[in-house]
């Protein structure tokens, strides 16, 4: 999700830290500057990750990305049945601070939405990888699933893209 990743160190320092979220039990996770990025998922460059399970991946935003966005207070997201395409948006987030889009990092049919997001949004801040999930899809094509980062090269990629701002 091309997101303009602008927010200062002051800003991040009073956000929810990782430290806090100790109620989640990520049995291998890797906590860089109050972001926790997951083992076992897949990561696109705009921030959105990827769970692939069986014939099904579930797609979010990363806490890396929740966390420059600032607390979520809307989610437009599509209808099940609908088509997602690799780089292509498929809905928005709007947040305190900016309006963003979310782009699919795989192609597919998604198979259900997340509604729980329509009444609490907030979901995306408090439980970014768990409870505030975007939508289900049914992969059309898992190769692509190859072409995104895995959990320590989208650690280095926030880190370099964060000093470069």
């Amino acid at each position: 999700m091309a997101l303009r990743m602008w927010a200062s160190s002051t800003a991040n320092a009073l956000k929810i830290s990782s430290a806090s979220r100790t109620h989640l039990s990520y049995a291998s996770s890797l906590s860089r500057c109050f972001s926790t990025v997951l083992d076992g998922l897949k990561y696109a460059t705009s921030h959105e990750w990827v769970k692939h399970e069986g014939t099904v991946a579930t797609i979010g935003i990363s806490d890396h990305a929740q966390d420059h966005l600032g607390e979520v207070v809307f989610v437009d997201l599509p209808e099940p049945n609908g088509q997602a395409a690799k780089g292509s948006s498929f809905g928005a987030v709007e947040s305190v601070k900016a309006t963003s889009d979310i782009y699919s990092p795989i192609s597919g049919e998604i198979v259900e939405v997340n509604t729980k997001l329509t009444e609490t949004p907030g979901l995306i801040n408090t439980s970014p990888y768990e409870d505030g999930w975007l939508i289900k899809i049914k992969p059309s094509n898992p190769s692509e699933l190859d072409s995104l980062l895995g959990p320590k090269e989208y650690t280095k990629h926030c880190e370099e893209e964060d000093a470069s701002h």
